[in-house]
């Protein structure tokens, strides 16, 4: 059963009838792109989980990305979601909303 609740988002926050907790991330500005880090707890540990955005012709746009790192501590998955938000952004810039 656990099975099932984990594949269509049941869990022990949703059991109680209140919505998962997200957890509060760090935001910095990385060559004119917001990057938030949002990690969020999954299984004990907390996932690498962020935003990155950028106003382009008045519109603000935003890419979500997770990544399959887990840290114990929110702190150490936010840094490291910081991290790869750099990377995304240098690697891709603009071309990460298309």
């Amino acid at each position: 059963m656990s099975f099932l609740k984990k594949l269509f988002g049941g869990g022990p926050a949703q059991e109680a009838g209140g919505e998962a907790p997200e957890v509060a991330g760090q935001e910095i500005e990385h060559n004119g792109f917001k990057i938030r880090a949002t990690p969020y707890k999954a299984e004990g540990q907390f996932q690498c989980c962020g935003v990155v955005a950028r106003e382009i012709d008045g519109v603000m746009k935003e890419h979500k990305f997770i990544r399959a790192d887990r840290f114990s501590s929110v702190d150490d998955a936010a840094d490291f979601t910081l991290r790869k938000g750099r990377q995304l952004v240098d690697e891709q810039g603009e071309r990460i909303f298309g």
